[in-house]
């Protein structure tokens, strides 16, 4: 076979569909194809005889391209990832290969490489789906963890601040489930939109895996994080819109700031993350920047939830119920009991309501958890009526993620049937800032409960933002007021004045009032003054196993 003529291997390597450039070893630039000169913008001219670093983004350290060097003298290859510039200043990723080629007893150094920034480009695109999410076409976890090492590099010699932020979407799996996933992948395309009109010109976006994102943002000033933060979570306030079909969003935020809180890339994304964690643990649809004392809560926050599932499937024996009287305020007579859930476990000791139900809620365990108070009470609870006195109220919480659970009326219906065997009334209570996000669906449900002769409270009324006009429309019974606004009842005190008034919204649409957290004389006699209904706490009675209330703490007070 005729061998190949100089020109006809110079025209084969010219139309190469990869960009190459060939260096000697000093090193200066000797030869460059077409595609070279498509990717970065320089004509061969204005690059032969020039040292390669023509091309250099300024964003890896020196001992980066000593690495580089040492790998070519020891394996005499070197392939990986590199930011370079092109002639207009851009700076973009290549995936780059150098070798060592032998020409006219002379050593060069070959680079081929292919623009991995451009995910539409057909030549490109295996390359992208190693670098890029397909769906959102953003950077995935492996790209942006190099540009977070490059920022961080570039920031060591420049001394200028950035933040890394981690943006976790809450109740996305819902969608899914709900849903499916060909309408949660269109939902995540638009909460990535969203995400990015957040940010601006210079900043980076990745999709970590499923519902989490981060991001590189400059700082200019010392107000430019909270600001991104906040808007971050404001853009999720309203819908996120897909076939003229609205989804509710929100979304928690943790920050971490380049060097404070962080000196490496991968430091500063674990700690961005451990502060968005710590934002879920506030409440969601809020942000965090890092903290260390934030993290050293969080730790135990994640040591408590685990234990929490463990205890859940493995230990009932730790749970148990304990019993809280209510009493008519005008005559004294006990007029219910609520049912509280306690756990006590080995390591932590007894831990509080307020701690495990929303750990619970969060990680999607409210249903074993009621499970285990419903389990309590059936085993406390007589077998017979005439052992207790007739006509009282018997109340437990419900979240309002289960009201639609399928599973939750078979958990509930041995429950309601024991109560009403006894002679009793059962009571569900449902805080009222859940309330105000329940869809029509989870209304007809409580309305069901209602026609069934359960009776529907509102925990912890006044908390929330219910207006009249949806007080109105709910299908409840009861108003519980909070203890904050019982705590500070007074002759003169504004609380006075709200719990006055919210005694006349309940008796204008004819509910019962309960005041919880009644801690001395002057709290009770208040509230008998401005005629409230029930109530409930430590100066009547504190909460009691069930053996306690079975005998004189309920019969010394029918007298």
């Amino acid at each position: 076979m005729q061998a190949l003529q100089q020109q006809d291997f110079r025209a084969l390597v010219d139309n190469h569909p990869r960009a190459i450039m060939l260096a000697t070893t000093e090193p200066r630039i000797a030869y460059v194809n077409r595609m070279f000169r498509s990717v970065t913008g320089y004509q061969a001219d204005e690059v032969l005889g020039q040292a390669p670093s023509v091309l250099s983004s300024g964003l890896h350290s020196p001992e980066f391209y000593q690495a580089m060097w040492e790998s070519l003298e020891r394996h005499g290859r070197w392939e990986g990832l590199i930011w370079n510039r092109r002639k207009n200043g851009e700076t973009y990723p290549q995936w780059l290969s150098i070798y060592p080629v032998e020409h006219d007893n002379r050593r060069l150094y070959a680079g081929v490489f292919m623009d991995v920034g451009d995910v539409a480009a057909s030549d490109e695109q295996l390359a992208s789906l190693a670098y890029y999410d397909p769906l959102t076409e953003l950077p995935n976890r492996s790209l942006f963890q190099e540009f977070l090492k490059a920022r961080v590099s570039q920031r060591e010699r420049e001394g200028r601040r950035f933040a890394v932020l981690y943006v976790d979407l809450d109740f996305f799996k819902s969608v899914n489930d709900l849903h499916g996933h060909d309408c949660g992948d269109r939902v995540l395309q638009q909460a990535a939109l969203c995400i990015q009109s957040v940010l601006r010109r210079g900043d980076v976006v990745a999709r970590l895996s499923g519902d989490e994102f981060a991001a590189i943002i400059e700082l200019q000033c010392d107000d430019d994080l909270d600001g991104v933060c906040q808007r971050m979570t404001q853009i999720f306030q309203a819908p996120v819109m897909v076939d003229h079909r609205e989804y509710f969003l929100s979304a928690s935020v943790g920050a971490a700031v380049y060097p404070d809180q962080g000196k490496t890339g991968g430091e500063l994304l674990q700690n961005a993350d451990r502060a968005m964690y710590t934002a879920k643990l506030a409440g969601r649809a809020c942000y965090r920047i890092y903290s260390a004392v934030d993290t050293e809560q969080g730790r135990h926050q994640q040591r408590l939830s685990e234990a929490l599932i463990a205890s859940l499937k493995t230990a009932p024996e730790e749970f148990s119920v304990v019993y809280q009287p209510q009493y008519h305020l005008a005559t004294g007579k006990v007029a219910g009991v609520e049912a509280l859930l306690r756990w006590n476990h080995p390591e932590f000791g007894s831990v509080s309501p307020a701690d495990f139900v929303p750990i619970a809620e969060h990680r999607g365990h409210i249903h074993e958890l009621t499970e285990h108070l419903v389990r309590c009470l059936l085993a406390d609870l007589p077998d017979f009526p005439g052992n207790v006195l007739p006509g009282l109220c018997l109340a437990i919480n419900i979240s309002a993620r289960q009201i639609t659970d399928s599973r939750l009326e078979a958990l509930l219906g041995p429950f309601f049937e024991r109560v009403r065997w006894i002679g009793w009334l059962p009571e569900i209570e449902i805080t009222e800032t859940h309330l105000m996000n329940l869809t029509r669906q989870c209304l007809d449900r409580l309305r069901e409960f209602g026609n069934q002769g359960v009776i529907v409270a509102i925990d912890d009324f006044g908390t929330g933002y219910s207006s009249l006009a949806y007080l109105h429309t709910l299908p409840v019974q009861v108003l519980k007021i909070d203890r904050q606004f019982i705590r500070r009842l007074g002759e003169e005190s504004r609380d006075s004045r709200i719990v006055s008034a919210i005694l006349g919204i309940a008796e204008a649409l004819d509910l019962e009032v309960v005041a919880e957290g009644i801690e001395n004389e002057d709290q009770y006699r208040k509230l008998c003054e401005l005629r409230c209904h029930r109530g409930q706490g430590y100066l009547m009675a504190r909460p009691a196993p069930w053996q306690a209330l079975s005998g004189s703490l309920i019969d010394q007070h029918q007298e």
